[in-house]
């Protein structure tokens, strides 16, 4: 975790940090090191979504960046061309996504990471859907807070399979 964070740290000082040094100076290490590569859980890149309203009158497309599928764990990279993009940016993307999920899904969760910054999210689907999202974890703050996402991730990998 450590190594991962003076990598980040580094790379903040050559910018812009684009989706794919993102995946992988931060969140491939940090899904390896949390086992996300191995079963139950599969990776799929650039997966198209396409959400429709009920009055077919609001159509939503768009790309989800990076997919771990167990069809209630969804993890999202928002590109960040400036250090200062917030994941927040990126809520309304991962909501779409994770609302696409099987129906047979009544709580998925989600996380949103800039790189430096992470945000997880849990959606209650229903009528209407909920959702509630957690405190930022940045990579800046004092200690290394990716030992939290690491920690917060294996658990929520637990839940998905209880």
């Amino acid at each position: 975790m450590d190594q991962i964070k003076a990598g980040y740290i580094n790379l903040r000082n050559y910018p812009p940090l684009l989706e794919n040094t993102v995946n992988t100076i931060v969140l491939s290490p940090l899904l390896f090191i949390g086992k996300f590569y191995l079963p139950p859980f599969h990776l799929k890149l650039e997966k198209s979504i396409e959400i429709e309203t009920p009055d077919k009158q609001t159509i939503i497309k768009g790309r989800i960046e990076f997919l771990l599928l167990n069809q209630k764990f969804w993890v999202t990279v928002i590109e960040s061309k400036q250090v200062a993009y917030s994941v927040e940016a990126g809520l309304d993307q991962i909501l779409a996504y994770m609302l696409a999920a099987p129906q047979s899904q009544d709580v998925v969760f989600g996380m949103i990471t800039s790189g430096g910054s992470f945000m997880f999210i849990k959606l209650l689907k229903g009528s209407p859907p909920r959702y509630a999202t957690s405190d930022i974890f940045d990579v800046r703050n004092r200690g290394n807070e990716l030992y939290n996402v690491l920690q917060i991730l294996k658990r929520i990998s637990q839940l998905t399979f209880a």
